[in-house]
């Protein structure tokens, strides 16, 4: 990506050798950002509009989330109608609420109208119902009825992510009607890989590849050379299930269709990209309880995000402390069980924590179901007696030399074994149960399999010592 300085403003290409706007980590070049931020200082539009318009849209977003946040509106201002709207769908969720927050309806109109449908979607479905409709009001009839279609959709479906312009032909037409067609009309998507066939009320009959097309002489029909969609998307599908179509398939590109089988729209491998991202993003931050946080949220926002997780970790980790409190006498007695009581819970923890983030991941992408998950819980119960037996061995060697005590040794060998089998069932069993309920299991599995693992390991422990050593 190439951008030029002003000679008189002492603005020269930040590198001579690479044009790219990135360094070798990925982020965004120091010297280049300096040269923007002055340029906003100075409002120096020219050289922003050689140097930041010609970006691609994701490489506009990345500016927009390194540069301060005084500076976002300002370059945005500054560069009027060459700011390229489609780039808000490239930052984070409250940074692009920011930027809008401070722009008319009138200017957000305006862009949109520029926009493919499902960027504008994007943007539009996270403003609030009254600014919606007063920005659609704005918009041509035909655009305005497309997008308040999309936005019915429930959230996260294949409808709000699917993009309503798409080529469509009647069966009866010819190849060379067709090309012809493409040809002359304006209003095409910029670019497409397949042309749907349809009836005269919308209903989807099959699909036609451009390649197909173009190997096709000009007076066969249509409806000769066209095939069944390969699986159409029904608007209301929920968009990580329409991504593992893609994934399962390797499609380029689906139709979506309505409940009367109607085309709708069309979803394509850039919009599903975007999901596998986002799905998995949001499946990371959930097992880590910290919800839809973005780096760009600040300390309120953030604080809010976290505080209901960890006070429910806070009650569970008194459940664990009231195990712990059980066995107040045999640690009093026995300073080592203190000492070595917190590897057999971390263990446990650990080892349950492999297994339920492979299970949620498992769970998402459908590789688990009714037909195999017998077969997995035999096999992560086989790899918690495994483990557990190598892990009760190497520590009982390690706790008896330590404390000069074999009986020590092996009594935590007996509770490591026990903790790892009950971490590994844990971690299976809890995630397919809470799906089972209809509860997310990225969500909530985490902090149930953590209070499992630290309770049996405490009692376990603990138990087994006081039983052996006869303490009261």
């Amino acid at each position: 990506m190439t951008y030029s300085g002003e000679d008189d403003r002492n603005r020269s290409n930040p590198s001579d050798e690479d044009n790219d706007i990135y360094t070798e980590d990925g982020s965004i070049r120091p010297d280049f950002l300096a040269l923007v931020g002055a340029a906003i200082a100075d409002r120096d539009i020219i050289f922003l509009r050689q140097n930041v318009t010609r970006l691609h849209e994701s490489e506009i977003g990345d500016l927009l989330e390194s540069i301060m946040p005084d500076q976002r509106l300002a370059l945005i201002r500054l560069l009027g109608d060459e700011f390229d709207m489609t780039a808000l769908t490239e930052v984070d969720e409250a940074i692009r609420l920011e930027i809008v927050d401070q722009l008319t309806n009138e200017q957000i109109a305006a862009a949109i109208g520029e926009l493919d449908s499902d960027d504008a979607v994007y943007i539009l479905e996270d403003l609030d119902q009254e600014d919606q409709e007063e920005i659609l009001a704005k918009l041509p009839f035909t655009e305005r009825v497309r997008l308040r279609r999309a936005l019915d959709y429930p959230e996260s479906s294949a409808g709000r992510r699917m993009q309503t312009e798409f080529v469509a032909v009647p069966p009866f037409w010819t190849v060379g009607q067709t090309i012809d067609y493409m040809r002359d009309e304006e209003e095409l998507p910029e670019s497409f890989t397949q042309i749907f066939v349809i009836d005269p009320t919308f209903k989807l009959l099959g699909v036609v590849d451009l390649d197909r097309i173009l190997r096709t002489k000009r007076q066969v029909k249509i409806e000769a050379i066209m095939r069944e969609t390969n699986h159409p998307i029904p608007a209301v599908m929920d968009q990580e299930e329409a991504a593992q179509l893609f994934e399962q398939y390797d499609l380029l590109s689906a139709a979506v269709v309505d409940d009367n089988d109607r085309l709708v729209g069309v979803l394509t491998i850039d919009d599903v990209v975007d999901v596998i991202h986002e799905e998995a993003d949001e499946d990371i931050k959930r097992l880590g309880g910290v919800g839809d946080e973005e780096l760009s949220d600040n300390v309120v926002s953030t604080v809010r995000s976290r505080f209901a997780w960890l006070f429910i970790n806070l009650g569970t980790a008194m459940i664990s402390a009231s195990v712990i409190g059980l066995f107040d006498a045999s640690i009093e007695k026995m300073i080592a069980l203190a000492v070595l009581m917190p590897i057999v819970a971390s263990m446990g923890g650990n080892a349950g924590t492999q297994t339920m983030t492979v299970t949620v991941r498992a769970l998402a992408t459908r590789d688990l179901d009714i037909y195999n998950a017998g077969r997995i819980i035999r096999r992560e119960a086989s790899v918690g007696i495994i483990n557990g037996l190598m892990f009760a061995t190497l520590l009982g060697l390690i706790a008896g030399l330590w404390f000069q005590n074999y009986q020590l040794g092996m009594v935590i060998g007996a509770a490591m074994i026990i903790n790892l089998i009950a971490a590994a069932l844990a971690g299976i069993l809890l995630p397919l149960l809470l799906d089972k309920l209809g509860a997310d299991p990225a969500i909530a599995s985490s902090v149930f399999v953590t209070t499992v693992t630290d309770c049996t390991g405490f009692f376990a422990f603990l138990g087994i010592a006081t039983w052996w050593f006869g303490i009261h």
